[in-house]
């Protein structure tokens, strides 16, 4: 579903990843792990095009997107949710779901009344607060919007960058429950960034270790929980 290979990205003069190659099979969840400045945003911001690389391409279901505006990239069926969420200030709960819509949530069936209803169901806080303002959420709640509103857009894959920062720990034990449930009911395939190495072992198929821009270590969580890759990414060696 999505294949990045040789990617090289960065700010101004500066590379931050470096000639990072990964995949995500269709309704896979894939987890990179690594430390604080390790990389990570970097890579998710260039896998959805906030961030044009500076070598190296990324694919999706078999399709050069590297060059394509994020926009498009949207429409092709990648979905990001950033770190920190980043709720729209000033809309509501229903409109922060609204501005979400795509062609391929129409082509859909129910189009958008149907992805409400899954999103709520999914989400029943969100039902709750409709017409609340969305950035006057709790940061869950706001995690929930953030998700439910990748999922409005009729995703193939979605970019879930750091979901359990901030969250207290019943919060984030919840979202990755819900992630786990969103994957059994439509097969949507997930990248997920998280520096909680233990909860992303427990709910990933395959799992990248990052550090300082490079992979170090990749393989089956169960393989990779008792790597010494992970401790030396997180703690230096």
């Amino acid at each position: 579903m999505l294949r990045i290979d040789g990617l090289c990205a960065g700010y101004d003069a500066s590379d931050v990843l470096h000639n990072i190659s990964l995949t995500v099979a269709a309704g896979q969840i894939v987890a990179v792990l690594g430390a604080n400045g390790a990389g990570k945003t970097t890579l998710m911001h260039a896998a959805s095009g906030l961030l044009r690389p500076r070598a190296g391409a990324v694919l999706l279901d078999g399709a050069p997107i590297t060059d394509l505006p994020a926009e498009r990239i949207v429409a092709r069926g990648l979905s990001h949710v950033p770190q920190g969420r980043r709720i729209f200030p000033g809309l509501t709960v229903q409109e922060n779901l609204m501005v979400a819509r795509t062609a391929a949530t129409y082509r859909a069936p129910g189009g958008f009344a149907a992805a409400l209803a899954e999103v709520r169901d999914l989400f029943p806080r969100l039902a709750e607060r409709r017409d609340q303002l969305g950035w006057s959420l709790s940061g869950g709640e706001q995690q929930m919007l953030a998700v439910a509103r990748a999922l409005v857009a009729r995703p193939k894959l979605i970019l879930l960058d750091e979901p359990s920062l901030g969250l207290a720990p019943l919060v984030f034990e919840a979202m990755f429950t819900a992630i786990a449930s969103i994957r059994a009911r439509s097969g949507i395939g997930f990248l997920i960034v998280e520096q909680n190495a233990e909860q992303a072992l427990r709910i990933a198929d395959y799992v990248y270790v990052m550090e300082l821009g490079r992979i170090v270590a990749a393989g089956l969580p169960a393989d990779l929980a008792q790597d010494k890759a992970i401790e030396r990414a997180y703690l230096g060696a």
